[in-house]
């Protein structure tokens, strides 16, 4: 890391997943390995080739919002600025008239607000345009989740929303990284949420053949390298840290989970959805990371993957680990919590970056279930069926995204 930027340390985390609507509900849960996965309920999802998927449960967004302004909001906006209020509260930050230009929101999402698309499109076309919602383009917007979080926090700071695909948690919470290392922000909300559970967001991945359809063995449909995977499930939620320039949390005496180090970000130029098949990208945006953080390969303990159980993915995200860390590769604990939450899409960057930090915080490290018969080519240590209690100094989270996206984040133990 170049001397002159300013350290950056997460101070606050906040989780609504499939497996929990807390931290703690979140946490416990991996560690356990259980499956947030399940039949779908939030439409009747027979007539399409997939049933299945990682919904929110018990959500009642009056826990933290008025009940008039949760239903001006799309459930993905309903999740981020849930999530981000839950990890304000957790970093014990308090947001005022004196701070508040100094701390920013960057939130990511891959589609926004597409069941509000989806059900005002049907009512444009069954009931004609004037019975279209006034809120249905702000509900839409994929940048209502940052906007709103910063309403509801008073956060007057810089405020953006990245667009990646299944990259956008990741290149968020990296861009929120880089504004305070380089002065902009002394604090960011930042993370990632989506809900794309929804009749034309599940038909288009199932034709495209991305999504799983073991339809009949739900919890057992998500596994990461495994010889038998058949494509990812989806998943919704949000994930959200705190990131603090080094002095102002200790100022205020704030708790430390980790230190964020590094960032790297690179793009394939290859294909709308495919990786390229030498790995070459992503394996840079890891590389990045670690020369951003000053950190040798043989220094990472363990690897939160991108791992969505698709054919393409997990064995050209083993190559580029192996082209990133070389004959340290094979030591290095990899897992992939996408077996037990499903595919978050733009928010998956947001849970795994929290994943990663509670990881180091603990020294426990999250298992990848289901991992049965493991693919020749997924040949490294991938942590499964059970956690494991480790030490646990640096990690990496990965993200790749559709267009070629792909995002390194590298996190520490905190020492001063």
């Amino acid at each position: 890391m170049t001397p002159d930027r300013k350290r950056v340390v997460v101070t606050g985390l906040g989780a609504i997943t499939s497996l929990g609507n807390t931290i703690v509900e979140y946490w416990q849960a991996l560690l356990q390995g259980q499956s947030g996965i399940g039949q779908i309920t939030l439409f009747d999802a027979t007539p399409l080739p997939c049933h299945i998927a990682g919904e929110v449960k018990n959500f009642d967004p009056a826990n933290y919002l008025e009940r008039k302004e949760a239903k001006r909001m799309d459930r993905f906006a309903q999740f981020g600025v849930c999530a981000s209020r839950q990890a304000v509260v957790d970093a014990q930050l308090q947001i005022h008239d004196r701070n508040a230009t100094q701390i920013g929101v960057l939130l990511g999402s891959g589609v926004g607000g597409i069941k509000v698309m989806e059900d005002q499109q049907t009512v444009y076309l069954n009931r004609g345009a004037d019975r279209c919602s006034p809120f249905m383009i702000p509900m839409m917007i994929a940048n209502m989740a940052a906007g709103l979080t910063a309403i509801h926090t008073g956060a007057k700071g810089p405020n953006s929303c990245t667009v990646t695909a299944c990259a956008a948690g990741s290149n968020a919470i990296g861009e929120a990284f880089r504004l305070i290392q380089h002065g902009y922000a002394s604090a960011m909300i930042c993370g990632g949420t989506e809900a794309a559970i929804t009749p034309l967001s599940i038909t288009g991945f199932a034709n495209a053949r991305a999504l799983s359809t073991r339809n009949d063995e739900p919890t057992r449909a998500s596994r990461p390298f495994d010889r038998d995977r058949n494509g990812f499930v989806m998943g919704e939620g949000s994930g959200i840290l705190i990131l603090e320039e080094l002095e102002h949390a200790l100022d205020r005496g704030a708790k430390i989970y980790a230190e964020m180090v590094g960032y790297g970000l690179t793009c394939d130029a290859y294909h709308m959805t495919a990786p390229r098949p030498d790995a070459k990208m992503p394996a840079r945006a890891m590389e990045l990371a670690l020369k951003d953080a000053g950190i040798f390969p043989n220094q990472v303990s363990y690897i939160n993957a991108h791992g969505t159980s698709t054919p393409a993915n997990d064995s050209n995200e083993t190559l580029a680990i192996k082209q990133a860390l070389g004959d340290f590769a094979a030591h290095v604990a990899v897992s992939s919590t996408k077996s037990m939450t499903g595919h978050l899409l733009g928010g998956s960057g947001g849970i795994e970056a929290v994943a990663t930090v509670l990881a180091i915080h603990t020294d426990r490290i999250p298992p990848t279930i289901n991992l049965d018969h493991p693919d020749p080519a997924c040949d490294l240590d991938y942590v499964p069926h059970q956690s494991r209690s480790q030490p646990v100094e640096v990690a990496l989270s990965n993200s790749f995204g559709f267009g070629g996206h792909n995002v390194t984040l590298a996190f520490k133990k905190f020492t001063e």
